[in-house]
């Protein structure tokens, strides 16, 4: 039996979980690098019985899983998995599991975006690194109007944070009612609206066919030129052509961004060199706490997954 653990970039999975019931009847080969092109995919995988995946790092369409006949077991991080074809799946006669979840990474994370980009504080600290000094000024919170693009379990405790600092937190999504908004201390407004009042535009949708290119170049062309967008939810929401025109012609202050049409990021992309855009690496759920709950929840599956079909056997 092989197992490949895929995309583990920090080389950490081994140590954050208890893999030894799978060690005992199985070989565990870590990949720390990632590979994209789907051939490419195809032949690394071909040996192995068991993938575990790191969210949607790597994809595993129909037209991959079609090419692993070895591939009986996909262990995925996290509650679900968009990027893995269930359906094809099932019909292969490949079992994909789940794990647990904690949202407090992420909402930590966005308003460590928002918060960062309205001080600048990427720019300070690479000015200090290099030897200067202030640079710029940053701006308040307080008494300003955060929009929120999705009041789901993130987008509702995004908001209430925006309250504590003493923002006012107006809301869209295309199912929210008044009454959901008002729970989380928003106030619903339609889409329009929201990026005409709002200072900072956070978003936190689930990428689907609905929201894939939700936020394009009408959209942005509303907000003020004062105004910050916020995305630490998937990048394929926001028309990244179109974000990219408007802040290269500085039609809006700034974007904080975690999140990419294609990662990891091309190295020659404009989000690393724009000067008034503070990107990271898709890092908003990348914490040991729930790198062990991941890690640990997929140990247990493919262990468990094992026995199962050991016995079966």
């Amino acid at each position: 039996m092989k197992v490949a653990i895929l995309d583990d970039y920090q080389n950490v999975a081994l140590r954050l979980a208890d893999w030894s019931a799978v060690r005992q009847q199985a070989e565990i080969v870590v990949f720390n690098d990632h590979v994209a092109d789907p051939s490419a995919v195809v032949e690394r995988l071909l040996p192995f019985d068991v993938v575990c995946v790191m969210r949607e790092r790597t994809p595993l369409p129909g037209e991959i899983l079609r090419q692993l006949p070895n591939l009986k077991l996909i262990a995925s991080t996290g509650p679900r998995n968009a990027s893995i074809d269930a359906r094809i799946a099932a019909d292969l006669g490949i079992e994909v599991t789940s794990t647990g979840y904690d949202a407090t990474p992420t909402i930590e994370f966005a308003w460590l975006l928002i918060m960062a980009s309205m001080r600048g504080i990427d720019r300070e600290a690479a000015s200090l690194r290099a030897g200067g000094w202030q640079t710029g000024l940053g701006a308040n919170l307080r008494g300003t109007t955060l929009g929120v693009l999705g009041l789901g379990n993130i987008g509702s405790e995004v908001a209430r944070i925006g309250l504590a600092f003493g923002m006012k937190v107006i809301a869209w999504s295309e199912n929210l009612t008044e009454e959901r908004a008002g729970a989380a201390g928003a106030t619903l407004v339609g889409k329009q609206t929201l990026f005409r009042e709002a200072d900072i535009v956070t978003i936190h949708l689930v990428l689907s066919k609905r929201t894939r290119g939700l936020v394009g170049a009408p959209e942005l062309g509303l907000m003020k030129p004062t105004a910050r967008l916020v995305n630490s939810s998937r990048g394929p929401i926001v028309d990244e052509a179109a974000l990219i025109a408007a802040l290269q012609a500085r039609r809006i202050a700034g974007a904080a961004i975690d999140v990419f049409d294609v990662e990891p990021l091309p190295p020659d992309h404009p989000f690393r060199k724009l000067e008034n855009v503070l990107a990271t690496p898709h890092i908003g759920y990348v914490t040991e706490d729930l790198y062990r709950t991941f890690y640990g929840d997929a140990a247990t599956n493919i262990a468990k997954w094992i026995e199962a079909n050991a016995t079966s056997a």
